[in-house]
């Protein structure tokens, strides 16, 4: 059927992809095949076909370049430059804040884990604010975060027994989302408006490095102690949330999400080759988690659900009047019960999204999605989840 032969020509040009590090260095290896058949039995079904499979494969492609790439060549400032090019002459507007005074004022945890790698001009932070307007009335808005640490050291709280290398693969969820956008521009769906924050930030170690027990307060006016350095990346994605969702309250039927390789407890809790999904109040009425999961098992994007419960929020709960939100425990979240639901609870709390939860009149539906296992191995290359399931349950019939 159709899916399967997308399935199939995806799966073919996954092995052909050709790091952008050897494209660079090494230009005549950068093809590995000259030309790659597709077998249809009607003409115009293959072709319209292989239009979606070259579509889906070039944002695929993007999220491999940015999320696959070492940490130098790939560093904030890189990506920036990479998604400027890349979107130039498209649909796909994009803007880049990297004033540090900006970034303090607009994204203050974000800001935090920069501190240390603010003063080495290559790995200083960036935002990448990104927005695609498809032609025709909008009947649906996608607002999407995504991680995008361009290396993790683990900060004060460091990665230490050699647990650091491949830690330049964190920048999976902001890949993911500039390769979605790469799709939008390619497939030009209608009636669709997409919004995306890619947060590039390097979580570096030093004399300036934030640490635990620092209390930030969020760009919502949540007072945050920080618990362990290694849990980056929701800070890095707090702000972000609560600008994208800022800005959901004035758009056509919103959908938020977060994507990024947050947690070894997703690995270890449903394996590493499927993404983790969960739902706030108002979008698991939409079943938006069950609806996104069947569309990645039709293109071979696999997801499995998970749930928020009261449980998550009270883990998060600040354990003094200092603190409103405790932003993590000190054990890895691998050998924490629920080390993967939790930090949703956070995001939501954090964001100021639990003002607009399934019990109040302005609801904004939101889903978490962790790619730590999803993402691709490593040493290896990245898969490019979630953007074929994501492309299939937004853009089809766009």
């Amino acid at each position: 059927n159709r899916s399967s032969d997308l399935v199939f020509g995806l799966g073919a040009l996954q092995v052909l992809y050709c790091p952008i590090e050897v494209r660079e260095a090494i230009p005549e290896k950068s093809q590995k095949v000259k030309q790659l058949g597709v077998w249809c039995e009607r003409e115009e079904a293959g072709v319209k076909g292989a239009q979606l499979i070259a579509g889906l494969e070039s944002g695929r492609y993007v999220c491999r370049d940015i999320g696959g790439s070492d940490p130098e060549r790939m560093s904030a400032p890189h990506v920036a430059n990479y998604v400027l090019r890349n979107f130039a002459r498209t649909a796909v507007q994009v803007k880049v804040y990297s004033d540090p005074a900006v970034l303090t004022r607009c994204y203050p945890l974000l800001s935090a884990v920069n501190r240390c790698a603010a003063g080495i001009e290559r790995h200083a932070a960036r935002v990448i604010e990104l927005e695609y307007v498809g032609e025709g009335p909008t009947d649906q808005t996608l607002l999407l975060v995504g991680k995008g640490v361009t290396y993790d050291t683990g900060g004060a709280d460091i990665k230490a027994g050699g647990i650091m290398a491949g830690m330049h693969r964190d920048k999976c969820g902001a890949a993911a989302v500039a390769g979605f956008f790469h799709v939008l521009s390619t497939l030009k769906p209608k009636r669709i408006k997409v919004i995306g924050f890619l947060g590039m930030v390097r979580n570096s170690v030093g004399a300036d490095c934030y640490v635990a027990d620092e209390i930030i307060t969020s760009r919502a006016g949540v007072r945050v102690r920080v618990g362990n350095t290694d849990a980056e990346g929701r800070m890095v994605m707090a702000d972000l949330l609560c600008h994208a969702k800022e800005k959901a309250l004035n758009e056509t039927n919103p959908q938020m999400m977060t994507i990024a390789t947050l947690t070894g407890h997703a690995v270890r809790a449903v394996g590493p080759h499927y993404s983790v999904i969960m739902d706030n109040g108002p979008a698991a009425k939409k079943e938006i988690a069950l609806k996104v999961q069947k569309a990645g098992d039709l293109m071979g994007d696999p997801f499995e659900i998970s749930t928020i419960r009261r449980e998550d929020y009270d883990f998060v709960a600040g354990r003094s009047e200092y603190e409103d939100v405790l932003q993590a425990n000190n054990q890895p979240s691998s050998s924490t019960a629920r080390g993967h639901q939790f930090p949703a609870a956070f995001l939501i709390r954090v964001s100021g999204l639990d003002q607009h939860d399934i019990h109040t009149e302005t609801q904004i539906p939101y889903s978490h999605i962790d790619i730590a296992g999803s993402s691709g191995p490593f040493p290896g290359v990245p898969t490019g989840a979630p953007v074929a399931a994501l492309t299939k349950h937004f853009l089809e019939g766009r």
